[in-house]
């Protein structure tokens, strides 16, 4: 009777204690995530936002002890920002690192290679690094959020300024030839109305393969146009904006998408002095701005900096977008406590509001819905001086 009493109490704690061992990525001690990043490739000059994810995580291990008694072990492997690449090193970490998500994963294209797969294995693709719309779309893909703002959101509110600065623009688009420039342009048009027809002169697309954009940017410059909306990543961004300068096209309104505001990353290579006046929009505060020496949030970002990548250019904000998410996807752990079952991620995710960052600009903020995956609502418009960005205008609300 005693041995039965043993077995059937041994049988409630395992029906009432979730499992750890059925529970992928999961130990006692530990919790595993996979990413890859471009390390090397086109979008070499976004690895800071990996390095960044890896250091916030160091700190929460040092500092911290992990989250809830767990250490955080984010395995981050090199894609080159090629999908085929993507698919590799994905299928590696679901199948052999058995990681409990996807996170931070950098590229629309890269993250479309995986997008499906992901979902059909029930397998969490968390704060996906990159603003396509469809990253937010818990109906059809309920395993995926993403970690910006939409570009749609983006590219409405680059219309709604230009319509309100320069109504009687003849706008020039530089696009790069898949989601990402198609959902930058869709939201740019839906804002425009039936204006886009007049105002839009002229179009030129670009492949991830192609050596240089020269011809684009002369192309466009022959259409007349006197703003520019360049819908570029990596080293076609650095491109665009010195050779707008160096061809002497003298636009008015110089319009770039915020994965453009790196200022080590980007608009050094292309000369500072080249990229004074574009105009962006951004929902994080920026180290370069003195107004924002005295925060707190900034503060605490910049000792972080000192601390955990010593060797990092502060002024690169591509590490305040992995910061940020690090950030989130440490909250979202936390919120499972010892339920980390990989339903149990997506609905912590879907139950956060209100969340504040140090870095996050006054006035915005993360709330989620099972309905409503959109990470950043709100944005507001900056410009770079040749220096630094300076915010302008009132923070926007799609």
């Amino acid at each position: 009777m005693r041995k039965l009493g043993i077995v059937l109490a041994a049988l409630t704690v395992c029906l009432t204690t979730p499992s750890l061992a059925q529970t992928p990525g999961v130990t006692p001690t530990e919790i595993r995530l996979g990413q890859s990043m471009p390390y090397s490739g086109n979008g070499s000059a976004y690895a800071s936002v990996g390095k960044a994810m890896l250091a916030y995580f160091e700190k929460l291990n040092k500092e911290q002890g992990g989250t809830n008694g767990r250490q955080v072990k984010l395995i981050s492997l090199d894609d080159g920002f090629s999908p085929p690449k993507t698919v590799e090193v994905t299928r590696k970490l679901v199948e052999q690192d058995d990681v409990l998500a996807i996170f931070g994963t950098l590229g629309t294209a890269p993250n479309t290679a995986i997008h499906r797969y992901l979902n059909t294995k029930k397998v969490p693709q968390l704060l996906v690094t990159s603003g396509a719309t469809k990253w937010a779309d818990p109906k059809n893909f309920p395993y995926t959020m993403p970690g910006m703002a939409s570009y749609q959101t983006e590219g409405k509110i680059y219309a709604r300024y230009l319509l309100q600065k320069s109504p009687n623009a003849k706008i020039a688009v530089l696009m790069q030839n898949d989601d990402f420039g198609r959902d930058y342009l869709e939201g740019f048009k839906q804002a425009l109305g039936a204006k886009a027809a007049t105002m839009i002169v002229a179009t030129q697309t670009y492949e991830l393969t192609d050596p240089t954009i020269d011809s684009q940017i002369a192309a466009l410059k022959a259409s007349g146009a006197d703003a520019f909306y360049s819908i570029a990543l990596g080293k076609f961004s650095t491109q665009a904006i010195r050779r707008v300068r160096e061809i002497d096209w003298q636009v008015k309104d110089f319009i770039v998408p915020t994965s453009t505001t790196s200022i080590k990353g980007i608009l050094a290579p292309a000369g500072l002095q080249n990229a004074a006046g574009i105009v962006t929009s951004s929902s994080t505060k920026s180290v370069a701005d003195p107004q924002w020496n005295a925060d707190p949030g900034m503060q605490t970002y910049m000792a972080f900096l000192k601390q955990y990548l010593p060797g990092a250019d502060p002024a690169d904000s591509s590490m305040v977008t992995g910061y940020n998410s690090a950030i989130i996807m440490s909250e979202i752990l936390r919120r499972c406590g010892n339920n980390l079952s990989r339903e149990n991620v997506m609905a912590q995710v879907a139950s956060i509001k209100n969340m504040k960052l140090d870095m996050l600009l006054p006035g915005i903020e993360v709330s989620l819905a099972p309905d409503d995956f959109r990470t950043y609502k709100t944005l507001n418009m900056m410009r770079f001086d040749g220096e630094r960005w300076n915010l302008f205008g009132d923070a926007i609300t799609e």
